[in-house]
């Protein structure tokens, strides 16, 4: 079978965040065998697709290295993009029915456009030993899926090192273990928002490209800029990706390219 690696929110190669997707299967594999697959391949994400009646709508679950995750933004437009760009679908919008619940895909423009649920997020107090497995005091702390932290700039943000295994004492109840989102407001005339996100509790110390952060992100700060589109910048050392985003009631349209690096033909 055939298996794609995509940068996912790039408009060139090697930037943004790269996922495996593997050629979509009718009958699931054993759960086992996807994960020592996504272990395999070492990507943040590997994507994985079962067909349906409708050409048009498909299955997907993601792996880490180490885990199965609920939800994966950039490995959704990966898949997407496979399906688009490599196999030919004519569909205006891709349905991926997820343990999130069903996501879109469009066409939009020279990229893709993704319908994600919006996070509630709610302002909490900075938990001890926060600022120390960062780095750097947050000015604010906020909740959604992950714990968000606000920095007092945007050079913090960038010059982070933070403590990945202290990170893993972060998160629970509904919020994610060990997956915490740095962010401020931008320095940047062409960006709004620059983050950076780690999550050591899913087996990616940090990640490239963050699509369901933006679920978070997108309702803090359009209520704090006053605008309901916004542009992000993930500050990934030596790569970057960057998104635009849309609020548009309880969902957050997620906009950005990919594109193909590698084809691959597994002897499996």
């Amino acid at each position: 079978m055939r298996q794609w690696t995509i940068d996912a929110f790039a408009d060139r190669p090697f930037m943004g965040n790269p996922a495996a997707v593997v050629e979509p299967f009718e009958v699931w594999p054993d759960d086992g065998w996807m994960q020592a697959l996504a272990a395999e391949n070492n990507h943040s994400e590997t994507a994985f697709l079962r067909r349906s009646a409708d050409p048009a709508r498909f299955d997907l679950r993601w792996f880490t290295p180490a885990t199965e995750v609920p939800l994966c933004g950039h490995a959704t437009l990966s898949a997407a993009h496979v399906l688009f760009a490599e196999l030919g679908s004519q569909a205006g919008t891709l349905t991926f029915d997820t343990a999130a619940g069903p996501l879109t895909v469009s066409r939009h423009g020279d990229g893709y456009e993704m319908d994600f649920p919006v996070d509630p997020v709610t302002r909490v107090e900075t938990p001890p030993g926060l600022a120390e497995a960062l780095g750097a005091e947050p000015v604010e702390v906020w909740a959604s899926r992950y714990l968000m932290a606000i920095m007092a700039d945007a050079e913090t943000v960038r010059t982070l090192t933070p403590d990945s295994r202290a990170l893993l004492a972060f998160g629970d109840g509904a919020l994610e273990r060990g997956q915490v989102i740095a962010c401020a407001l931008s320095d940047r005339d062409d960006v709004d928002v620059v983050d950076r996100f780690f999550g050591p509790g899913c087996g990616v110390d940090e990640d490239p490209a963050t699509g369901s952060a933006r679920c978070g992100l997108m309702p803090l700060f359009a209520n704090r800029l006053g605008r309901q589109t916004l542009r992000f910048l993930q500050a990934f050392p030596g790569r970057g990706a960057t998104f635009e985003c849309e609020l548009a009631g309880n969902r957050v349209l997620i906009r950005g390219r990919a594109v193909t690096v590698m084809e691959s033909v597994m002897r499996l």
